[in-house]
């Protein structure tokens, strides 16, 4: 017999996005929509495809996932991302899992990803398989509270698929820089949990190091022009994040020195 599955989404204001996405996933036998309260018409779009839809404010990526699956009722939980799409090879292995598998068998399953940045898939750069682990038995495990990239933690055998997810990333230049600020700050506060101190080197060799281990190393100049933009936005991300943990950190210091 078929085992059932749920649909995990997040989101904030993605009203672009939401019908796509929705319509990729419209097969599983439920979807679970949590909303940070959008201002758009992204709610409005959800109940054209689910009545599963709980509004919370938005405590972070990891926090705000794990409430969106311990909301699901199904055997099986896939975590899909407004800017995903599930294509119907990787719906075909889904399906075949729901249909085949064991109690003791895999208890979660990853699988590749393509990115789209600016109308094109790119397979170079470091961007290609991007294996992300997004399907898993219900009670399996949950996401640590990695920012803004969480990792799933949990007990069990793990799998394969080979059918990849769509990711339309950023569709815009404009796109990147919605996510750019808000990206960085929580890269900065990720790090700051290990690095307590922001040198010169940090802020000139590391972006630099960036650059040349994607455009370079990973080959990224292969994507042309889309490759010189995607590696030169990371090597900015690099510098961003660590500008922004120097300064945390100054102002932590001051706080500090001026309590003594």
């Amino acid at each position: 017999m078929r085992q059932t599955i749920s649909c995990a989404i997040v989101v904030l204001n993605e009203e672009l996005n939401m019908r796509e996405c929705l319509d990729s996933a419209r097969w599983m036998d439920e979807i679970i929509v949590v909303d940070a309260f959008s201002q758009d018409r992204t709610v409005e779009i959800c109940r054209e495809f689910t009545q599963r839809i709980v509004q919370r404010p938005w405590r972070g990526f990891g926090d705000q996932k794990n409430f969106a699956i311990d909301q699901a009722k199904s055997d099986w939980v896939f975590i899909l991302d407004a800017d995903e799409r599930i294509t119907p090879e990787l719906r075909g292995e889904i399906e075949a899992v729901l249909s085949s598998s064991e109690p003791d068998g895999p208890v979660a399953y990853y699988l590749p990803r393509k990115n789209y940045l600016y109308g094109k898939w790119i397979r170079w750069a470091g961007y290609y398989p991007d294996t992300q682990l997004r399907l898993f038995r219900r009670g399996a495990g949950r996401l640590d509270d990695a920012e803004p990239h969480n990792k799933f933690i949990f007990q069990g055998m793990s799998a394969q698929l080979s059918a990849p997810l769509d990711h339309y990333t950023e569709r815009t230049i404009a796109d990147h820089f919605r996510k750019f600020n808000n990206f960085t700050t929580l890269a900065a506060q990720e790090r700051a949990k290990t690095k307590h101190s922001v040198h010169w080197v940090d802020l000139v060799f590391r972006p630099f190091f960036t650059f040349w281990k994607y455009y370079a190393r990973r080959q990224g100049f292969r994507e042309g022009m889309h490759g010189l933009l995607i590696c030169a936005f990371a090597s900015m991300y690099t510098f961003v994040k660590y500008a922004k943990l120097w300064e945390s950190l100054r102002q932590r210091q001051q706080l500090t020195n001026g309590k003594g």
